[in-house]
């Protein structure tokens, strides 16, 4: 479940701007520090800070001005949210738990934070924990694929093959052409060793428009 739901969570992070390089990042921090430097008790600027730090997978400093804000406004969502995946990121998962949960007592239905607690839950070995957290997730958001494929790469975790094929079927037919979820399926077919049925999930994927030159990498583990 590792990399995809903190792939998912990376964008959720972002909440100040699109996409930037890292030299308008860094020029971005400069700027803010500066600004800083002046309102020293501004607490939008520091959450500016952490968000920025994110982006530039500065996790420490970015938990570090979090825990400024929430020193100041203990209830701070942004600020909860922000620094939970920073700990996650440090492996301090114990931490990131604490604000997760925290984050949901105010806000219990936000998505990203309950999808933040199930990986949280799964890095600490509560895996039953976790599996309840992104099952709720399906019944809160049954229309949303993400929770789908979130469950169905926890079910690959647990070698649950045939669930996780189901699952993955599902974020499917909500995000038809999702790579990332086409890429998951192949992986879980490939894992039950149904590589023929691998090899037609990426056929069918290149003529549906995927360039078979970013899959050749699975089309070689299915000879």
């Amino acid at each position: 479940m590792k990399h995809l739901l903190l792939s998912l969570l990376a964008f959720a992070c972002a909440m100040t701007a699109g996409a930037q390089s890292l030299k308008q990042w860094r020029d971005s921090l400069e700027v803010i520090n500066g600004k800083i430097n002046l309102h020293p008790d501004s607490l939008g600027l520091q959450l500016e800070q952490a968000a920025v730090n994110l982006q530039l997978l500065e996790w420490e400093d970015a938990a570090d001005a979090c825990g400024r804000v929430l020193e100041a406004d203990h209830d701070n969502l942004p600020a909860l949210f922000y620094r939970a995946f920073a700990n996650n990121n440090l492996r301090r998962y114990a931490l990131a738990k604490s604000d997760y949960e925290h984050f949901l007592s105010l806000s219990p239905h936000n998505m990203e934070a309950r999808l933040g607690l199930a990986y949280t839950y799964e890095r600490l070995g509560r895996t039953q924990e976790a599996s309840d957290q992104l099952n709720n997730l399906v019944e809160m958001f049954p229309d949303s694929g993400v929770v789908y494929a979130a469950r169905a790469e926890f079910e690959k975790g647990m070698k649950q093959y045939d669930v996780a094929l189901y699952d993955i079927d599902e974020a499917l037919k909500r995000e038809p052409g999702n790579r990332d979820y086409i890429v998951s399926k192949v992986e879980m077919l490939l894992l039950s060793e149904r590589k023929r049925e691998a090899k037609r999930v990426l056929d069918d994927a290149v003529r549906n428009g995927v360039p078979r030159g970013i899959l050749l990498e699975w089309y070689a583990k299915c000879k």
